[in-house]
């Protein structure tokens, strides 16, 4: 039988990863950079990966309008970071439905000031549309992880 201590959930080994990968990390960045920083930066480069697949395939490929295809894999993409921030990341035990609808909200504005803001308006002025998204990507990261660990997560 497995000894409890030998006995490490998923949740817990992505933390300590986050911790060894921060304390390797030079000076001063490892007195800097947070573990839940790394994490996030992690599952967001992920599912910000899901969200362009789904863009170039909605987009792209069927030719569904740009702001639909945006819409769609921004919802499919933060949905799963919510999930995965939340398990993983943050390790957060707080009632969903409160944490759940901060974290709507927070999504909302991000959406309609980044993501439809900064990526149709890029797109717009001649911007090919992977790199006006990327550029957006860019400014909304700084902006969801301050608002994950500060207001939607805080401990």
């Amino acid at each position: 039988m497995r000894d409890e201590r030998s006995r490490v959930s998923t949740a817990e080994r992505f933390h300590r990863l986050c911790v060894l990968v921060v304390h390797a990390l030079p000076a001063p960045l490892n007195s800097l950079v947070a573990p839940t920083f790394l994490g996030f930066a992690v599952i967001n480069t992920f599912t910000f990966g899901v969200d362009l697949a789904i863009l170039t395939l909605l987009h792209g490929v069927f030719r569904v309008p740009l702001p639909l295809a945006v819409t769609v894999g921004y919802a499919a993409a933060f949905g799963l970071a919510y999930y995965l921030n939340r398990t993983l990341n943050f390790r957060s035990h707080a009632a969903v439905g409160p944490q759940l609808t901060v974290y709507v909200v927070v999504v909302v504005i991000n959406y309609l000031a980044f993501i439809l803001g900064v990526s149709s308006g890029l797109a717009a002025v001649g911007v090919e549309y992977h790199l006006a998204r990327i550029v957006a990507g860019g400014c909304e990261a700084v902006y969801m992880y301050s608002a994950m660990r500060w207001v939607v997560f805080r401990r």
